[in-house]
């Protein structure tokens, strides 16, 4: 009898991707093919993407579910599919941080400006960012207002 697959060659099947939930070449979920033809950041952005392989898996999958959920996927989405949204938001957040140190590294310290500057032309997130940022001031200044309300609650029984 004869083999029924077309190619002679040993190949990686998808069983093996989708029984891990990681894909079988790495170099595609982690950037590193696409840094290759930049100066020496692309070393250190290598570096740091094998780096990302070794990261705890998982860390993220209830968010994630959560998340997928929200935006219509299952309830309960495919284990493999989670650990692949995953691996794009990792990939995605350090390739964010890795361009919003290179913007920063004048100053030689890492601000929320910077990475407003790298979304200003992606109007949805850079509207969503700056609102959550507000939201997150406004949250701050109740939170003082109310801690110290406490406070002059709690002096002003200690003084009668």
């Amino acid at each position: 009898m004869q083999n029924p697959s077309p190619s002679p060659s040993p190949s990686p099947s998808p069983s093996p991707a989708t029984a891990t939930g990681a894909p079988t070449n790495p170099s595609t979920t982690t950037g590193a093919t696409t840094n290759k033809g930049k100066a020496p950041a692309s070393a250190a952005q290598h570096s740091s993407a094998e780096a990302s392989l070794k990261r705890k898996r998982g860390f993220f999958q209830k968010d994630l579910q959560h998340m997928m959920y929200g935006f219509g996927d299952d309830a309960n989405p495919l284990p493999e599919t989670v650990a692949l949204v995953e691996d794009i938001v990792v990939e995605y957040i350090t390739d964010l941080v890795y361009k919003a140190q290179n913007v920063g590294s004048k100053r030689g310290k890492l601000l929320t400006e910077d990475f407003l500057y790298l979304i200003r032309k992606d109007l949805p997130k850079f509207n969503r960012c700056k609102e959550l940022l507000s939201m997150n001031e406004e949250l701050k200044q109740a939170r003082k207002a109310f801690d110290v309300s406490e406070e002059n609650l709690a002096t002003a029984n200690d003084q009668v």
